[in-house]
């Protein structure tokens, strides 16, 4: 058990007015998280609100208890601590003037830049859900079925359906103990990969056109371009989904995902596995991330982009 879930329970529960944000672009496993560390706290009878910069895309809004999630800033609202998911700096969560109050970081990456006044970050992990699982215990909180929806939910998401690399056998267990109090794989399943609209189908449709593959298949690109969001009326959306059919191809090894923004500048996600080292690759545009899923940000054109990472792909010997 964890020296640092022990010291983040006695404060939350000598905390009264507590405020919980996860990072911009929020994924299943932060709103997951996130929403069941809010459950929990309202359970003991804690003054708690979840206020976040960005608004997720579907699926996540089908979550239970989704609605209570507010937008905006913390600051200078009052609260006796904040809890932060995934997110270390104001840049990753998107708030400002954080450092005005007792920060509490709950993470599972190493990408943890900012000095905050508890601190607990576990790389071997999968999920962030199994920390907020195991905080559970110190802070004596009954999982309900809500609750373990949702964490399962969490571990589901960020392990790909238990497909990705950062499963191990402990996220195996925990979601077996979720299971038993009452989330259900077969539900859970159905909201996180079974819940397209037509339009996410004909974008799906779009992106893989723009599929290129180089080094023997073993680099692949892919763009979604502004437009075609644009022309199927779509705002930001989900789009994980996409890369992880990309990089089922047999024999590709890293996949750059380039994603126009509405300025005309580009988001790149990189996804590898085996021995690919993504991050190292984002890290030199300013970027990072894991070793399998990194990114960063660039204002060159997108031809521009797919040479110079071609020129990287080829430095690291696919």
């Amino acid at each position: 058990m964890s020296k640092e879930a022990k010291e983040i329970a006695e404060k939350l529960k000598n905390s009264h007015k507590i405020a919980i944000t996860s990072h911009i672009r929020p994924d299943g496993d932060s709103i997951g998280s996130g929403l069941a560390l809010y459950l929990m706290l309202k359970k003991m009878g804690k003054e708690v609100r979840y206020i976040n910069k960005d608004i997720p895309q579907p699926p996540l809004t089908l979550f239970p208890h989704f609605e209570v999630i507010e937008y905006g800033d913390i600051y200078p609202q009052e609260f006796d601590v904040v809890v932060l998911i995934e997110c270390s700096t104001e840049e990753r969560s998107g708030q400002k003037n954080l450092n005005k109050y007792f920060r509490i970081l709950i993470d599972h990456h190493l990408s943890n830049e900012e000095q905050v006044e508890l601190n607990w970050v576990n790389p071997k992990e999968s999920a962030v859900a199994i920390m907020i699982y195991e905080l559970s215990k110190y802070l004596n909180v009954e999982i309900d079925k809500e609750i373990a929806t949702l964490l399962y939910s969490g571990i589901v998401s960020d392990t790909g359906g238990f497909r990705f690399t950062n499963v191990n056998a402990k996220a195996f267990r925990v979601s077996s103990e979720l299971i038993e109090k009452g989330a259900n794989p077969i539900e859970v399943n159905r909201l996180l990969f079974e819940n397209y609209t037509p339009q996410k189908v004909k974008l799906i449709s779009k992106v893989l056109s723009t599929l290129e593959t180089f080094f023997d298949d073993k680099a692949a690109f892919i763009t979604m371009y502004k437009s075609f969001l644009d022309d199927l009326k779509l705002t930001d959306v989900e789009t994980e989904d996409i890369v992880t059919i990309v990089r089922s191809i047999r024999k590709v090894k890293i996949v750059a995902f380039l994603k126009e923004n509405d300025d005309g500048t580009f988001r790149v996600s990189l996804r590898s596995r085996d021995n690919v080292d993504s991050s190292k690759i984002a890290e030199k545009f300013g970027g990072g991330g894991h070793m399998h899923a990194s990114g960063f940000y660039s204002q060159k054109k997108a031809s521009e982009i797919k040479e110079i990472l071609l020129k990287e792909f080829k430095e690291i010997n696919l």
